[in-house]
């Protein structure tokens, strides 16, 4: 019974993720990428506590291909310039110590990635075009 109310949960999860996927501006669709990878490696560090090498590479994998194919291929290289030089780096630096974090049960590596996701995710909506239009944030 319990896995049963587990699975129409997950299911509600997500329809509603869907859903904020379809209707989101794109600077919200980057804020989700920077949450769908923070959450991973929440996962990941709890996989970590419990010794679950499974769960922990899984929860690595999938922040390594949202920081990757996700965070870093949305880059406008052209328009960006330096910014987007910077950026994209700093992902591919992400994505190895994401990698040393797996292969070492590297805690420390893990909430470096954490921090700077973090903080990185803080300055995009900082910048949010929707609240600039608006009059600024609320």
């Amino acid at each position: 019974m319990f896995g049963a109310q587990q699975n129409r949960a997950a299911a509600y999860a997500k329809v509603g993720v869907e859903t904020g996927v379809s209707t989101a501006s794109p600077h919200q669709l980057i804020v989700m990428l920077f949450d769908g990878a923070l959450m991973s490696l929440a996962t990941a560090s709890a996989a970590i506590d419990k010794n679950d090498i499974p769960g922990k590479g899984n929860a690595i994998s999938k922040a390594i291909e949202i920081i990757l194919n996700g965070l870093k291929a949305s880059l406008d290289m052209d328009a960006g310039g330096e910014l987007s030089e910077r950026l994209s780096a700093l992902y591919e630096y992400m994505a190895e110590r994401l990698l040393y974090a797996n292969l070492h049960n590297n805690k420390a590596a893990l909430n470096e990635v954490m921090a700077l996701l973090g903080n990185l995710r803080e300055a995009w909506i900082a910048i949010n075009p929707d609240q600039q239009a608006r009059g600024g944030l609320s």
